[in-house]
C-alpha cells in the first residue's frame, strides 16, 4: 500500500488504479488541477494514456505542479483528508507531510477521518480523499 507517498509494508492490500492507486497524491492533484481550471486528473492523465500506467503518484504530483506553475500559479496550500479505516495515519502524519514539502515544495495539511462502518470506506472495501487547495497568481 502506498498512501501520501509513504509506504505501509505493515498492509497488506492497498488501493488499485491505472497508476499506484494513491487517493492522498491523486486528491492533491485534482484539487490543483481544479483550483487552476486546468481540468482534472482524468482527463489529464486518464488511463487511455499508457504513458502513465502504473506510473508513481509523486510522479503525477511533479507534473500537475509544473503544469500549475506553467499557468501562472503558485500553490499557497493544500488541505486533503483521507477517508478509510486504513492505514492508521496519526503516526505517520508529521513525516507524509514533511516528504510531500521536501519533494514538491508545498504545504500539505494531512488529516484522516472514518465513515464508522458506513459505506465502501467502512467497510474496509476502500479508500477515499478529498483535497482543497488554494493557488494565488505567481509574482513575475
Amino acid at each position: 500500500m502506498r498512501i501520501a507517498g509513504l509506504d505501509w509494508p505493515e498492509e497488506t492490500s492497498g488501493p488499485e488504479g491505472h497508476s499506484d492507486g494513491d487517493v492522498v497524491l491523486h486528491a492533491i492533484c485534482d484539487a490543483l488541477l481544479s483550483a487552476a481550471s486546468l481540468g482534472d486528473l482524468g482527463s489529464t492523465f486518464g488511463t487511455s494514456d499508457p504513458q502513465w500506467a502504473g506510473a508513481d503518484s509523486t510522479a503525477l504530483l511533479g507534473e500537475t505542479l509544473r503544469r500549475v506553475r506553467e499557468a501562472g500559479w503558485s500553490v499557497t496550500n493544500v488541505a486533503v483528508q483521507l477517508i478509510g479505516n486504513r492505514p492508521r495515519l496519526g503516526a505517520r502524519r508529521t513525516e507524509a507531510q514533511d516528504a510531500i514539502a521536501q519533494q514538491h515544495g508545498i504545504t500539505v495539511a494531512l488529516s484522516a477521518t472514518t465513515t464508522d462502518g458506513l459505506g465502501l470506506t467502512g467497510r474496509g472495501e476502500g479508500l477515499a480523499a478529498i483535497a482543497t487547495a488554494l493557488l494565488s497568481r505567481a509574482e513575475a
